[in-house]
């Protein structure tokens, strides 16, 4: 039963975000259209549950066709990245489009995050297991990370230092959240995640 509730959770939930935020939606995009010449989507290509490719959505933080001149890691002095664009990854504002992808079955509210093909492709037989479930806004490594960016600030090859440094923790807590997921755990993984984004401090 957990996945028809795990569904209907994030239905709900999802719907109810977007409603709440659109004024900040509408101001987001507006601000990306009227400060840098591009679309105001990224239709991020990511690797989904078994392994079936996808668009996941996202505000646009980096010029166009960013992804042509660069690699998928992003470091905080990256030049790539617009002043609004900047800002908007700082307070995590440009993952919140991937609420439509919730919405159209592509993506959960809570579950690993997804990766980009050439990360999966260097996955172990166990890393393999995140792709049983479908890929999530936030989780437990979402939380541990915060910031990738600044991890990678300096780096000559921010790909290879994401693999080295942060991919192994990160696939550590995905596995973690696959041997505890809950509508609980999800729960919880969603109110901490909110309480980090509005700097909310815990009990």
């Amino acid at each position: 039963m957990y996945p028809v509730f795990k569904r209907l959770f994030d239905l709900l939930g999802a719907a109810v975000a977007l409603v709440i935020l659109s004024p900040l939606l509408v101001a987001v995009a507006a601000a990306i259209r009227f400060t840098s010449p591009g679309p105001v989507l990224y239709r991020a290509p990511r690797v989904g549950r078994n392994g079936v490719p996808f668009r996941m959505l996202k505000f646009r933080s980096m010029v166009p066709n960013a992804d042509r001149v660069g690699g998928s890691s992003t470091p905080d002095d990256d030049p790539r990245v617009t002043p609004i664009g900047r800002w908007l990854r700082r307070h995590k504002l440009d993952e919140l489009p991937q609420l439509l992808n919730v919405l159209g079955g592509s993506m959960s509210l809570v579950g690993p995050r997804p990766q980009v093909q050439w990360a999966v492709d260097r996955y172990t037989a166990e890393e393999r297991r995140v792709l049983t479930v479908k890929p999530g806004i936030t989780d437990y490594a979402s939380l541990r990370f915060p910031n990738e960016g600044d991890i990678l600030r300096g780096s000559s090859d921010p790909d290879r230092t994401y693999f080295e440094l942060i991919h192994p923790e990160k696939m550590r807590l995905s596995l973690q959240y696959l041997d505890r997921r809950s509508l609980l755990t999800d729960a919880s993984i969603l109110f901490q995640t909110v309480a980090a984004v509005f700097r909310i401090p815990r009990a």
